[in-house]
C-alpha cells in the first residue's frame, strides 16, 4: 500500500453498500431464474448507509443505483454472493440446490483515504483494486447456505477474504419474503495488514506505533432482510447487516469502533 498525498473525498459509493443494494435487488430473482441464452436487466434505486471506512466510528449515507443484467449463465453489475461489490461473473453449476460461480470486478473507489479522517493522517490511502472470486451456495427448503472466498488480483496486496453465511427464509404473505442469519469473514494477514495494519513509513509519518496484524477471523455478524414483490416485476426491500470486529482487526489502533453495522433500502424493476 502507498502512501498518496491527501485529496478531497469525492462523492462515491463505498464497497459494501454496493454489494448490500445489488445484492438484494438481484439476488433472489437470478437464483431463481433458469439459466437460458435470453436477456434479463435489473435496474432501480436505493440508499445505504455505514461506516465511512473500515473501523471508523462514522456513519455515510448515500444514494445508489441498483443495476444488474444477465444473459444465460453471465451476469455484469451487481454480482449477488460473489463479495464482490461489482464486475462480471459466470454461473458454472446451478440446479434445484447448488449454485456455483466465479467472479470478477472490485473496489472502483478507495475504500479508505486518508482525508476521511484526522485520525487517518500519515496512514496513507488505500487503492481502489480489481477482485477475482469464487462463490457458492445451496438450498433447501428455507434453509440457504452461501459462501465466497474473494482475492486482490489486480496487484494493490490487499489480500484475501473467506465468506460465510447461514439464512432462514420463509414467506409470511403472498409476495414478501423475510430472511435472518449469521455469518462471519477470515480474513488472511495481507488483508488485515493493508486496512487495519500500521507498517513502518506509516508509523514515522503518523508517530502512531507499528501494528502487525495476522490472520483470523476479522468480523462476524447477523443479516436480516425482507423483500416485497410488487407484481411480477417490481420489488421492494430492504437488508440490516449488524456487523462486529474481532481479532486483530478489533484491536487495531486504526478502529475507532468495533460496530460496523450496514443498512440498505432499494426499488428494483427486473425486466
Amino acid at each position: 500500500m502507498r502512501l498518496d498525498t491527501p485529496r478531497r473525498r469525492k462523492a462515491v459509493v463505498p464497497g459494501l453498500a454496493w454489494a448490500l443494494v445489488l445484492g438484494a435487488g438481484g439476488a433472489r430473482a437470478q437464483d431463481a431464474a433458469p439459466l437460458v441464452d435470453a436477456w434479463h436487466f435489473t435496474a432501480g434505486f436505493g440508499l445505504a448507509s455505514g461506516p465511512r471506512y473500515p473501523g471508523s466510528d462514522e456513519t455515510r449515507t448515500r444514494a445508489l443505483p441498483v443495476l444488474g443484467a444477465s444473459y444465460g449463465r453471465w451476469f455484469i453489475g451487481g454480482l449477488p454472493g460473489a463479495g464482490v461489490p461489482a464486475g462480471l461473473g459466470v454461473v458454472l453449476v446451478q440446479d434445484e440446490h447448488w449454485r456455483l460461480g466465479l467472479g470478477l470486478g472490485g473496489n472502483f473507489v478507495k475504500p479508505r483515504q486518508e482525508s476521511d479522517s484526522p485520525a487517518l493522517q500519515g496512514l496513507g490511502d488505500i487503492k481502489a483494486t480489481a477482485l477475482g472470486s469464487v462463490f457458492a451456495s445451496w438450498r433447501e427448503g428455507w434453509f440457504e447456505a452461501r459462501g465466497n472466498v474473494q482475492t486482490d488480483v489486480g496487484g494493490q496486496h490487499e489480500g484475501t477474504r473467506a465468506s460465510l453465511d447461514l439464512d432462514v427464509r420463509f414467506s409470511p404473505l403472498p409476495g414478501l419474503m423475510v430472511s435472518a442469519g449469521p455469518g462471519l469473514t477470515w480474513a488472511d494477514r495481507q488483508y488485515t495488514q493493508a486496512f487495519f495494519g500500521i507498517n513502518a513509513a506509516q508509523s514515522a509519518a503518523s508517530g502512531r506505533p507499528v501494528y502487525t496484524p495476522g490472520s483470523g477471523i476479522e468480523s462476524v455478524r447477523l443479516g436480516l432482510g425482507a423483500s416485497y414483490r410488487l407484481g411480477a416485476q417490481w420489488s421492494v426491500g430492504t437488508r440490516l447487516s449488524l456487523v462486529q470486529l474481532r481479532g486483530d482487526a478489533a484491536a487495531s489502533p486504526i478502529t475507532q469502533k468495533k460496530a460496523q453495522d450496514h443498512i440498505a433500502v432499494f426499488a428494483a424493476y427486473r425486466f
